[in-house]
């Protein structure tokens, strides 16, 4: 999906994962469901804050493979001249920033992620894998994918290569 890349966008996309999460078995209020919603709301902030071209959206993709094992965030914007490092751990904890920690967080509680400028326009995408064993169903509740969503923008062999080799991933 397309957000303004506005605090209120990112808080919209953060909010909009959550509900995807809990409707494809990656129930509110567990870790995995946590720890995805917290490297969205990272990933979406850092494309506001960082990645912010006037007039300019952009854009979250959430991918999951069939199993539910692994989730994808993928996080688009428009500014090619700023890219993200992978931040090493601060030596101590002296500062009391309240900035500049969210890819520290993202490195953490990821698996793996990393970017790559956009091949189809200006700009970069920032992703991030997060792996975890997939919860039982709350109790008298099947959770299941709906294929219908999923489907809307599957990667094809290509950029699936080019974006870290996740192939058979679905959004």
């Amino acid at each position: 999906m397309r957000f303004t890349s506005t605090p209120r966008g990112a808080r919209l996309a953060r909010r909009l994962a959550a509900v995807r999460l809990d409707a494809w078995g990656i129930p509110y209020g567990t870790d995995p469901h946590d720890a995805i919603v917290l490297i969205v709301a990272e990933l979406t902030a850092n494309a506001v804050s960082h990645g912010h071209v006037p007039g300019r959206d952009f854009h979250l993709r959430l991918h999951a493979t069939p199993d539910g094992r692994t989730v994808r965030i993928e996080v688009t914007d428009t500014r090619t001249e700023r890219h993200p490092r992978h931040p090493a751990l601060p030596q101590s904890a002296a500062g009391v920033e309240e900035r500049g920690r969210g890819l520290l967080l993202v490195t953490q509680l990821a698996t793996r992620w990393d970017w790559h400028l956009r091949p189809d326009g200006p700009g970069k995408t920032v992703w991030a894998e997060y792996e975890h064993v997939r919860a039982a169903p709350r109790e008298g509740k099947c959770y299941d994918y709906d294929s219908g969503v999923r489907e809307q923008a599957a990667p094809d062999d290509e950029s699936d290569r080019r974006n870290g080799g996740t192939g058979g991933q679905v959004n």
